[in-house]
């Protein structure tokens, strides 16, 4: 018999990939296209959506080679990059202009009229979120003031819009499905967590028609199948999330008070609420894990806006280094920080503190410091940034915790593991199986595929890899945070 598998596409904001999971939890094939990024002003950033589509086709095409053929695989998870807006056409599936990406900030100046007029709250106990240019919903708004094509597109009732899941997934399915899932859904600014519908008051509010959202489904379900003409036959979709929650969802944090932190691009710090929607009086984010047989639980979260972008700035602009892992030798070649500090606020600042005009600072540069201390500071701010999260959800939770288990690019970088065990003074909890965005879309879809029975059998499949202790003397972990809040409060 051949073997089955399940296959994960995985849309970054970096790159677009595919990763074939064997009914085990092991990747065994990946196929990965790095995307390309437009940054037409300061503070923009854009993507081109046609591109994200073709990149994606390309790779599960990749993948799926790899399998076989189509009768191996079992089901397809979708995971992707949150926040992020395609508006398309209903009839022709195609772009209507580049996608306007989470990190872009062009809607500030709306945003902060919001607040001026004092609607944050309603805004937040509605959605669980902040009134930022990070999330969809001023997004559209601006695209369609401001471009021709969608405005004319929402007038003649041809419009649709999507997270990249949902863009994916009409185009997976010949347009035969305008659907998200719930976790996406609650990211945008429109969802109402509580009662999990669209929220007619937030529409009027952004001036948005309720004719151009997506169906919104639960985590684990029949999405639709594939057009068999994209890969020789029809394949369920059976899952899908966005990548934070998918990745909490890798993670197996299944339990109230669990908590995971993924460090990609960005880095996004997750802690399980189970059924209780927590209000956060510390300017987090509330959202939902995941919808399962309609059973919903919740999260906080804390959104860092740039982790391991700082690495690629660090290799790309100033070409200190040529690739990422030169980021370690660096950092361990010297034997401090000598005080420099380094605030990566390249697209604002995000969790708790939500400066969306705030941009990037070095700060106790002297004669000596070179580009070691820079690289340091750069991966040292991971930990302080994290500190100030993990601060936040505990005194809006009551939960202190014991440990955290670390996902994303920069956790193969063993001093960042180190210095976030020293600063959190917590364990540190490296998975075995990297890749858990992916991961907890294939979990998504074997759930869907019976290839696993519950949450409960994917808990007892995961295992660590790696574990940090803190080793820093505590005094010394207390002195480097206090010279980091010394540097942000410069800068606040």
């Amino acid at each position: 018999m051949s073997e089955t598998f399940i296959l994960a596409i995985d849309q970054g904001t970096t790159s677009s990939r595919s990763i074939l999971f064997s009914k085990e939890g092991k990747p065994v094939h990946t196929a990965q296209k790095e995307l390309t990024q437009h940054y037409p002003h300061s503070g923009w950033v854009e993507q081109d959506a046609g591109e994200i589509w073709t990149d994606t086709l390309a790779t599960a095409r990749q993948a799926i080679a790899k399998a076989g053929s189509v009768e191996n695989i079992a089901a397809i998870g979708i995971t992707n990059q949150r926040e992020t807006v395609v508006l398309w056409d209903k009839e022709t599936l195609e772009p209507l202009c580049r996608a306007i990406v989470w990190q872009d900030r062009r809607t500030s100046e709306f945003c902060r009229g919001l607040k001026e007029r004092g609607l944050e709250d309603m805004v937040s106990s509605k959605t669980g979120l902040l009134i930022d240019p990070y999330f969809s919903c001023s997004k559209i708004r601006w695209a369609l003031e401001n471009v021709d094509a969608v405005a004319k597109a929402a007038q003649e009732k041809r419009l649709a819009f999507g997270t990249i899941d949902s863009f994916l997934l009409m185009k997976l399915t010949g347009g035969a499905v305008h659907a998200t899932d719930i976790t996406n859904a609650s990211r945008t600014g429109l969802f109402n967590i509580r009662s999990q519908k669209w929220d007619h008051d937030l529409l009027e509010l952004y001036d948005i028609p309720e004719d151009i959202l997506p169906e919104v489904k639960d985590n684990v379900g029949l999405f639709g199948q594939t057009d068999p003409d994209l890969f020789g036959g029809k394949i369920d979709i059976g899952g899908m999330a966005g990548d934070q929650q998918a990745a909490l969802i890798g993670q197996c944090c299944f339990e109230k008070g669990m908590i995971k932190s993924t460090y990609g691009t960005g880095c996004f710090a997750l802690m399980n609420t189970g059924s209780e929607c927590i209000q956060s009086k510390n300017r987090l984010l509330s959202s939902i894990g995941y919808r399962i047989n309609g059973d919903v639980t919740y999260i906080l979260e804390g959104s860092i806006f740039v982790a391991g972008a700082v690495i690629q700035w660090l290799r790309d602009e100033l070409q200190i280094i040529a690739e990422a892992p030169e980021s370690e030798q660096l950092a361990r070649s010297i034997q401090s920080n000598d005080g420099v500090y380094f605030i990566p606020a390249f697209t604002g600042l995000g969790a708790p503190h939500w400066q969306p005009d705030a941009r990037a600072s070095i700060m106790g540069l002297s004669r000596g410091t070179g580009k070691a201390h820079i690289t340091r500071a750069a991966l040292e701010a991971q930990a302080y940034q994290t500190q100030d999260l993990l601060g936040a959800m505990e005194k809006d939770s009551g939960i202190h915790p014991e440990r955290l288990r670390v996902d994303g690019g920069l956790v193969a970088n063993s001093f960042v593991c180190q210095f976030l065990a020293d600063i959190l003074r917590l364990e540190i909890d490296v998975p075995d199986v990297p890749e858990t965005t992916a991961l907890g879309a294939a979990y998504l879809a074997g759930l869907h595929a019976g290839i696993y029975d519950d949450l409960d059998s994917l808990a007892e499949i995961w295992s660590a890899e790696s574990h940090y202790s803190p080793d820093m003397p505590l005094q010394r972990s207390v002195e480097l945070t206090h010279g980091w809040r010394a540097c942000l409060d410069k800068m606040l």
